[in-house]
């Protein structure tokens, strides 16, 4: 029980017991009371800054094995990105070069700038930079994967194509090796002989008779060529497929018509000297993938006579319906 406290009434002249106001007893025991706890409070602190308590000890243990798990998943992610980029690297630089197929692009499938999506989520987070990190490397994993994937699509179907393509692809002479006449004029740059300037030769001049077969170096289809005027004359464009085209140029006749399927070995015109031309032969190009190519890297070396022959009597012997 509190003691009770007086003081002397000078008017009275007695001894008075002091009555504290209800409210001023509570102010003081509020104050007591806020006191105690920030007292509490920076004890709390300075224990727990140069003490670990067994909750402390328990989260940090905890933390540890989660930052643990996190570089075993990136040292995983970063694994499985090499093995893709190893496929990758074969697809590119074996699987579609077997099919002469063009890179596959990855525009819209592939960003290598790190995606601020995760930065931005995860910018106030304590260990934001390490979730970020492995957030963009299975994003960028995930892409890759769907890369290869429509590549390993886009090759399949070329495997099953794989006998139409090898007989589309310009194999053989545009004509008879055993009627050629003169030197074989090259691909690359010259001087025209007839312009009088240097330029670019797109493709190669075969020296033949006027009235030379020429026969279709690949199975393909005759289609109407955008460059007609320029020089070319009668000419014919074959489009193979694939990426491939060919163009048989100052012919003397054409026997072939837009539109029409033709055979390797097919006769589709006879050598001549129309338009820009100063002599009887044939203007031979090969274009893939919209770029002239040397022809000459497209000639089977190891024919002979007796095989190409073959060819020829085939194609005549078989026409499209």
């Amino acid at each position: 029980m509190a003691k009770k406290k007086y003081k002397f009434n000078p008017e009275t002249l007695t001894y008075e017991v002091i009555v504290t106001p209800l409210r001023l007893r509570f102010y003081r025991f509020l104050r007591k009371l806020l006191i105690a706890f920030i007292l509490a409070s920076v004890v709390n602190f300075l224990f727990s800054y140069f003490f670990y308590t067994p909750k402390m000890a328990a989260i940090n243990r905890e933390t540890g094995e989660i930052l643990v798990k996190y570089a075993i998943l990136n040292d995983k992610i970063e694994a499985a990105t090499n093995k893709v980029n190893e496929i990758k690297q074969r697809d590119h630089n074996v699987y579609r070069l077997l099919f002469a197929a063009d890179t596959l692009g990855i525009d819209g499938i592939y960003d290598p700038y790190p995606d601020t999506r995760y930065s931005r989520l995860l910018a106030d987070e304590t260990y934001g930079d390490l979730t970020y990190g492995t957030w963009a490397g299975l994003d960028d994993l995930a892409r890759l994967i769907y890369l290869e994937s429509l590549s390993m699509d886009e090759l399949q179907d070329m495997s099953l194509d794989k006998e139409k393509m090898s007989s589309s692809i310009p194999a053989i002479w545009p004509i008879d090796k055993r009627k050629l006449k003169g030197n074989i004029g090259a691909f690359g740059g010259r001087n025209h002989p007839i312009l009088g300037r240097y330029m670019m030769h797109t493709g190669i001049d075969l020296g033949a008779d006027r009235g030379t077969p020429v026969y279709a170096t690949g199975d393909g289809v005759v289609i109407r060529d955008p460059d007609r005027g320029t020089g070319y004359g009668l000419q014919v464009l074959i489009n193979h497929g694939f990426g491939y085209k060919t163009r048989y140029a100052h012919l003397s006749k054409i026997t072939v018509e837009p539109g029409q399927h033709v055979k390797r070995g097919e006769v589709i015109g006879e050598v001549g000297s129309t338009g820009r031309s100063n002599g009887n032969h044939l203007h031979y190009e090969v274009i893939y993938m919209n770029q002239h190519v040397n022809p000459i890297n497209y000639f089977r070396r190891d024919m002979d006579e007796a095989e190409f022959q073959k060819i020829i009597e085939m194609a005549q012997a078989t026409t499209y319906e």
